[in-house]
């Protein structure tokens, strides 16, 4: 047995020429590795990333002014509906879990691969068909579907537009990520290396955790929502159809009861990647690790117990409005215990700012923005009156791009130098990440005050009074991707042709760093024995 810090032979080959399954691109897409299953991730998911960046540009160049100034009325409605399926179910409810944890959720235990690695290329398999069949329906016949991410009935019913084929692709998408959960549950209970018990588990590990179970639990809900809609649509069965004894407002219900537990599918994860972020260039261990541990699986349990709070304008009962606003207030708190002991890591820490560091600070500034406009919408009386309006959009932004995309860049600053053994240029990294953080708060600042203002939201023009805060907004999302494609480009540079990386460039003490960069194809040349924390830099000697 090795200690915690034994590394592998340095002969020892890494995962990225290991040969498997016959060389070439076959020995990419056959492969059973966890680590590359999860670059397989990060290369669909960065370009469908970008290409619902690209509508998203697209959807500002046409709120520059009032009036159709790039595309008509439908063109926007398609526009819109597909960044917001590109973004929520194949680049933020995926993104860190399938990439990162596939990457790093077995090397932080001190397992040589995932439970069943065999269903982990079948997860990636069932993804890249899903987001397949979802990109189709813009080329299917009836043309691209218009009704929004969500497929709200009754107009997802009515619609001529191919919406089938998107629902088909989002219930595909369901399967992926319900057997990636249920793969990480299995590895964490069962492959866990000598001496690595629950409290010794990296916070990252915990979060991917507490998400499986959301994923197990909630996904399959999804699913069968979107295969009513297809059945509505195929067979006119009338579940969602007043006039044949209906009711259109339990598919909301169906909708939200999934999809407000996917909102900490999607930044779950990233408040994982932040709490391994930030001790490590605090160079102290992490403030009250059991408290944080412990919220990731209470923000898991309350966070399915909310979704009402999405239809207080609907016509459900005070009582009903009462409760769902209660228990709103009630699942800010975990997060609010997260934040609490990120700043306390952060108190009297020797901080170093790499560009890691900036991203992780940065989802602390934007999570807490976004988590404090959700309480005005989680109370009845706020929300009534900047529901579906631009506050909203600003809101949903803040929390899932400012939070689980910032952890994202946080993700690939952190740990790419350890898949790919080579190091991206420092200080572009914290141009492209000033940038960013700068074009961001342009955008959706901008859009708050125009919701705050009374602009509804998934309008295709809006009355001249809003004009100069949609120029801000649109100005902001041109500087948002100057940064986007300056952080790329720096980081595929870095991977490509970057200066060495070392071992362990930053003195991080879990586990992942003990062993070579990039990691050998078994990761560990014997099974590890753990002794301590992962965030015990003095016993590990890096303090």
């Amino acid at each position: 047995m090795s200690s915690y810090f034994d590394t592998a032979p340095r002969s020892a080959r890494g995962f990225l020429d290991s040969g498997e399954s016959g060389g070439g691109l076959l020995s990419w897409i056959f492969s059973t590795d966890h680590k590359r299953i999860g670059l397989l991730y990060l290369s669909a998911i960065v370009c469908l990333f970008l290409i619902g960046v690209l509508l998203g540009l697209l959807i500002r160049l046409e709120l520059i002014a009032p009036g159709e100034t790039l595309m008509g009325a439908q063109t926007y409605n398609a526009v819109f509906t597909l960044h917001g399926v590109i973004m929520i179910f194949l680049f933020i409810i995926p993104g860190i879990p399938a990439v990162f944890g596939n990457l790093m959720l077995p090397i932080q235990i001190g397992a040589r691969d995932v439970a069943f690695p065999r269903l982990n290329l079948l997860s990636w398999w069932l993804y890249m068909l899903g987001g397949a069949m979802a990109i189709s329906a813009l080329f299917s016949g009836g043309g691209p579907p218009d009704t929004g991410w969500t497929f709200y009935v009754p107009f997802s019913l009515e619609t001529t537009t191919n919406v089938s084929m998107a629902a088909l692709g989002v219930f595909v998408l369901g399967f992926s990520s319900i057997l990636t959960g249920l793969n990480f549950i299995v590895t964490v209970h069962r492959l866990r290396a000598e001496g690595m018990t629950w409290t010794r588990l990296p916070l990252f590990v915990w979060s991917l955790y507490a998400t499986a179970w959301v994923q197990v639990l909630a996904t399959p809900i999804l699913g069968i929502t979107v295969v009513l809609i297809i059945l509505e649509r195929i067979f006119s069965t009338g579940l969602f159809d007043p006039t044949r004894g209906g009711d259109p407002i339990m598919y909301q219900h169906l909708f939200w009861i999934y999809s407000h537990p996917a909102v900490y599918i999607m930044v779950l994860p990233g408040m994982g990647v932040v709490s391994d972020i930030i001790p490590v260039f605090s160079r102290k261990p992490i403030f009250g690790y059991m408290a944080i541990a412990l919220s990731s699986l209470a923000i898991a349990a309350f966070g399915s117990l909310v979704w009402g709070h999405h239809m207080f304008t609907s016509g459900m009962s005070d009582m009903a409005i009462l409760v769902f606003s209660l228990l709103t207030f009630i699942v800010a708190i975990p997060s609010a215990i997260k934040v609490f002991n990120w700043v306390a890591t952060l108190y009297k820490g020797s901080i170093h700012l790499d560009p890691p560091m900036l991203f992780a600070l940065s989802f602390i500034l934007l999570f807490s923005i976004g988590g404090l406009t959700g309480l005005v919408l989680g109370a009845a009386a706020t929300d009534i009156h900047v529901h579906d309006t631009y506050f909203v959009v600003a809101h949903f932004h803040y929390v899932m791009f400012g939070g689980t995309g910032f952890a994202f860049f946080a993700a690939l600053h952190f740990w790419l130098p350890k898949v790919f053994g080579r190091m991206y240029d420092r200080k572009i990294a914290n141009l492209s990440w000033g940038i960013l953080f700068v074009g961001f708060n342009i955008l959706y600042f901008s859009m708050m005050v125009v919701g705050l203002r009374g602009m509804p939201r998934r309008y295709y023009d809006y009355v001249p009074e809003f004009t100069v805060l949609n120029v801000m907004a649109t100005v902001g999302s041109w500087i948002l991707a100057a940064g986007l494609f300056l952080m790329f480009a720096n980081l595929l540079r870095g991977m490509l042709r970057g200066a060495p990386a070392g071992d362990n460039p930053w003195r991080a003490a879990t586990l992942e760093w003990s062993i070579p960069s990039p990691p050998p194809a078994e990761n560990f040349a014997a099974d590890p024995v753990v002794t301590r924390g992962p965030y015990d830099f003095k016993g590990a000697g890096l303090s």
